[in-house]
């Protein structure tokens, strides 16, 4: 009966520790939350950059159709239906839509700054580093550790991502 009470007790205490280390996530958990945020960031810039094209086209047609008889034919896509309108209808809408996206990319742009000041909170925390990345500063703040004596435990700690 001894032998089932100590199990018991083994089991209770792996369980506890389990909780433990729930708050401290492994390598690999690290890694996929930053390539994670690494993606995120990325699909903002891509949309970003998307809308800022976008935004070009209008100006261009913009600025084409002020140059026009406000009272002559245009067509415009809306919803994938080409409809006839004239110049001055369609104008203040394209110019709306200008607006609507030039704030849609300030609100983009703002929200990939959070997100690399997000990642970059995270790589310190977590000790990232990339490949190819600071391999010198790596080197000598190794280097500088082990002439002043320092065990160099935390450079050890890190995680690196590919």
């Amino acid at each position: 009966m001894a032998a089932s009470n100590t199990s018991s007790t083994v089991a209770s205490k792996t369980s506890n520790t389990g909780g433990g280390k729930q708050s401290a996530p492994s390598a690999e958990q690290v890694v996929a939350t930053f390539q994670r945020m690494r993606q995120e960031q990325r699909s903002m810039a891509s949309k970003a950059a998307e809308l800022e094209m976008e935004n070009n086209e209008h100006s261009l047609v913009i600025d084409t159709l002020k140059e026009v008889d406000p009272s002559r034919k245009c067509y415009r896509l809306v919803g994938g239906v080409l409809v006839e309108r004239t110049v001055k209808e369609v104008l203040p809408a394209l110019e709306n839509n200008k607006e609507q996206i030039s704030r849609l990319v300030e609100s983009l742009n703002s929200q990939m700054q959070a997100k690399g000041r997000e990642l970059t909170e995270y790589r310190e925390r977590y000790n990232i580093r990339l490949v190819g990345e600071e391999e010198g500063q790596g080197k000598a703040a190794a280097a500088s550790n082990q002439e002043n004596g320092g065990g160099g435990a935390k450079g050890g700690a890190g995680v690196l991502v590919s």
